[in-house]
């Protein structure tokens, strides 16, 4: 079947307004449904009713997409220069080092893969469909518009249906509106003025679920035309590049434009001033490598995976690596309510009298009513029977007036010592109707009628509604003449007993976490589906102060720059479509943002794919893992906090390595290039450059597994190219200072020996880039303060040790090293010394000027 071929279910009829039989008569389909060879038919015509879907790269592909990175590419390309000047043994390092890079990546993303696929599980992959006239189990994805599907309690429902007949059918939409509780769904065309899917009461929409009830549903969209499939084809064309990727492409071409503005100037002056044209060019290709930072990819691998194993120990899956940083860099953090900050329960929270004081007997009416009733029990009456286990043997069942949408109450008749009374439960509002007289404290009132009190009744009841609940209201009547069966006609003359009141209570974690993540400077906002009320109550519930209020309808109006302003001043926003979410996320990155999405339906797939680190959980929809980056397995959202301290400590470490390599390589190519000019002789051989490289980039191997500080900790580091800029440009010229002097002292002493001088160089250049990380690694002053990893400590000495002894190594004459003399070292000592300090005053300077990064 040919995906250009499909004709688009673009009907020319409106399906939610039209009476069944018109509608019938539209889809050329029955009751009875369709015939084998009609559904052939329209799955030539429509396609399989399944949504579009990314496609799945095989492995090999995902293996060597990780080399298309810019410094893999540059590393990979001096790798072949290296080659071909035969600096084989060079060219293996540098492609060693390519390779295990992007293996660590890999392996680290394609076993989160695994797990999530793993987690995604179908509820239900068929449904029962009328074909021929006979019900007939079949697979959701040969359903076609026209069918006739029947539905029961526990089915996911299978494409967008309209609904033709039902009884008590209540549906969970929750995956797609974010609305805590289930919308009751009727067969009567409504009108088609209502726009949002909340407010569709006929159609039961793909990937929502029926809670309770039963009915029959014609299919009107099916596969990619469905409410769920839009959003799958939105999001299969959704490519975002997050703030951690655009800072390291931001990183990577600055190092590298300066790489190429170095090397054909160092060129340049060496072929000018040497004379050859060869060994110049190979001089350039090692100082290119020199100021090439090659370990980055593997240090952002290892420091990434180091990560990922320690969020894994805490039941968190990282999906994909880079989401680690954006964890720790996010300054805003966004979510939706309904089973992220709430758990997705319902349960029955306040049972009260008229004037909302709690009443043991209001809990005991209702017990008996959701008891009695053999209708199927909603998800209100299990939460009434579930609350507390009641005793009520003594009330012998009479009769019941079952649930229908016009009343919209239900009624069951209990005898207890001979005598007979109703117990109505259902919308206040039909309560009221049927309400003669009200009972407070023991005693009964009438209501008179000017209705003055009924409207201090209802403002009881109103107030509960402002607060969020769902509330049920209870009434009672006492029968002096016992009837063997009663009807509707017998609710009237009611007493009001009191009231129910239903909530999707907060998670016991949600208060916590957002206290401290408000500690860790991130603001927090709710994008929800929901309604205003419920929403405010749970955002109170939670602590979270309502700075500025928005709902759906306010945002669709705005422009994108008139949102971009909104988003400053409003931290809660109700009532939100998918795409509504994905313009608020959008409109905090024009804001320059670092924003994560928490969130499990289906409606926060595009906002979870937007923001630069979606999180979700593992019950959450397939299409929520399958958008998001980090899976919780636990919970508790205190697993965000640990997440958010975890990405800051990993990019904590990156930077380090970023700002000492950036300065360090950057002060010896400005001293190459120095030299280069007064020099008679290259100051450093090819294989010295590599070799020193080689050494110093050992010693950093470390540094994943170095401490942070706590304070570094505590505030939200995006990705800050400037910072770095200038980090390496004041700190590189220091560095290149204190080798002019070691230049100065090397002439001074040896004259214009090659071999000591180059020998000399070598060994001042190791020392001092290997031993300013402890400086560097911490914005404590003094440094010492700051207690770096014991890994780190070792690899620095022990690299510096390597250094000092090689020119006495026969090793040493293969590199063209010498001994040098005892009165050399101890200058060197007091370079070193003095190069510390200097650093430590400037870092002073440099973070009372521009701060600690």
């Amino acid at each position: 079947m040919g995906k250009d071929n499909i004709k688009a279910q673009n009907w020319d009829f409106d399906y939610i307004s039209c009476p069944p039989d018109a509608l019938f008569a539209k889809l050329n389909t029955s009751l009875k449904g369709l015939t084998e060879k009609e559904v052939d038919k329209r799955l030539e015509e429509y396609g399989y009713n399944e949504p579009i879907k990314k496609k799945r790269r095989t492995v090999l592909l995902q293996f060597f997409s990780k080399f298309i990175n810019p410094l893999v590419i540059v590393l990979l390309i001096i790798a072949g220069f290296s080659i071909s000047l035969g600096e084989k043994v060079n060219a293996i390092l540098v492609i060693i080092m390519a390779v295990i890079s992007v293996f660590l990546s890999f392996i680290q993303e394609y076993r989160a893969g695994r797990e999530v696929e793993k987690l995604s599980q179908m509820v239900r992959t068929t449904a029962t469909v009328y074909r021929n006239g006979k019900p007939k189990e079949v697979d959701i994805r040969y359903i076609v518009p026209g069918d006739i599907v029947d539905l029961f309690a526990g089915d996911m429902i299978p494409a967008d249906l309209r609904i033709i007949s039902c009884k008590d059918l209540f549906i969970n939409q929750s995956a797609l509106t974010g609305e805590s509780f289930p919308i009751e769904k009727t067969a009567e065309p409504i009108s088609s003025s209502k726009k949002s899917i909340g407010e569709i009461g006929n159609i039961a929409f793909m990937g929502s679920s029926v809670v309770s009830g039963t009915g029959l549903g014609v299919v009107v969209k099916t596969g990619p035309y469905t409410q769920f499939g839009v959003l799958s084809k939105k999001l299969a064309d959704l490519t975002l590049e997050s703030s951690f990727e655009k800072g390291i492409h931001r990183f990577t071409w600055l190092m590298i434009r300066l790489m190429i503005i170095l090397v054909l100037v160092i060129f340049a002056i060496n072929a000018f001033t040497k004379g050859n044209i060869i060994e110049a060019f190979l001089f350039a290709i090692s100082v290119a490598v020199g100021l090439t930072p090659e370990m980055l990819p593997m240090i952002l691998a290892i420091n990434l995976s180091k990560g990922a194993i320690s969020m894994a120990k805490k039941e968190v899956i990282v999906k994909r690596l880079n989401a680690i940083q954006n964890f720790g860099a996010m300054d805003v953090l966004c979510t939706d309510k309904t089973g992220t900050l709430t758990l997705d329960k319902i349960i029955l929270e306040k049972y009260c009298d008229v004037v909302r004081k709690e009443d043991e007997d209001v809990l005991r009416f209702a017990y008996i009513n959701s008891f009695y009733q053999t209708g199927l029990k909603n998800i209100l009456d299990r939460a009434v029977l579930k609350y507390k286990k009641l005793v009520v043997k003594e009330y012998r069942k009479v009769d019941e007036v079952p649930f229908d949408f016009s009343r919209k109450l239900m009624s069951v008749v209990v005898e207890n010592e001979g005598k007979h009374r109703m117990i109505v439960k259902g919308a206040p509002e039909e309560i009221y109707k049927r309400c003669a007289k009200f009972e407070l404290d023991g005693e009964i009132f009438e209501l008179d009628e000017s209705k003055i009190l009924l409207v201090d009744l209802k403002n009881e009841y109103d107030s509960l509604s402002a607060e969020g609940f769902r509330v049920l209201a209870i009434a009672y009547k006492d029968f002096e003449q016992p009837k063997d069966r009663y009807t509707k006609e017998d609710e009237q003359g009611l007493i009001l007993k009191g009231y129910i009141a239903f909530l999707d209570p907060p998670k016991p974690s949600a208060k916590k976490t957002i206290e401290t993540l408000k500690g860790l400077g991130i603001d927090f906002k709710v994008l929800t589906g929901d309604n205003e009320l419920v929403t405010k109550k749970i955002c109170s519930e939670v602590g979270l102060d309502i700075k500025g209020f928005a709902n759906g309808e306010q945002v669709e109006k705005l422009s994108d720059k008139e949102l971009q302003e909104l988003v400053k001043s409003v931290n809660i926003f109700a009532r939100l479509s998918p795409f509504q979410k994905e313009r608020v996320i959008n409109a905090l990155h024009r804001n320059n943002h670092i924003v994560g999405y928490l969130g499990d339906g289906i409606n926060d797939a595009l906002a979870l794919k937007s923001a630069d680190v979606g999180i979700s959980v593992n019950n959450a929809v397939d299409i929520a893992k399958e958008s998001s980056d980090i899976i919780l397995l636990k919970k508790s959202l205190l697993v965000i906090v640990d997440g958010v301290l975890e990405g800051r400590k990993t990019f904590g470490n990156i930077l380090k390595y970023i700002k000492m390599g950036a300065s360090s390589n950057f002060g010896n190519m400005l001293s190459v290039t120095g030299a280069s000019i007064f020099l008679p002789f290259l100051p450093m051989l090819p294989i010295q450059i590599l070799l020193n490289n080689l050494l110093y980039d050992i010693s950093q191997i470390a540094i994943p597994s170095d401490e942070v500080d706590r304070e570094y900790l505590l505030k939200s580091r995006p990705w800050n190219v400037n910072y770095i800029k200038k980090f390496m440009l004041i700190f590189g010229p220091v560095s290149s200072f204190f080798d002019f002097i070691t230049f100065g002292v090397l002439l001074g002493l040896f004259g214009f020996s090659q071999e000591l001088f180059r020998t000399g160089w070598f060994l001042e250049s190791l020392c001092t880039q290997t031993l300013v990380i402890h400086i560097i690694r911490t914005g404590k002053i003094p440094f010492v303060e700051s207690k770096p990893s014991q890994f780190l400590i070792f690899t620095s000495i022990y690299i510096v040790t390597i250094g000092l002894i090689l020119p006495f190594l026969p090793l040493g004459k293969y590199f063209q090293f010498i001994s040098l003399p005892l009165v050399y070292f101890i200058v060197l000592f007091f370079i070193v010394l003095a190069y510390l300090f200097s650093v430590q005053i400037i870092k002073k300077w440099f973070i009372k000027k521009y701060g600690y990064e």
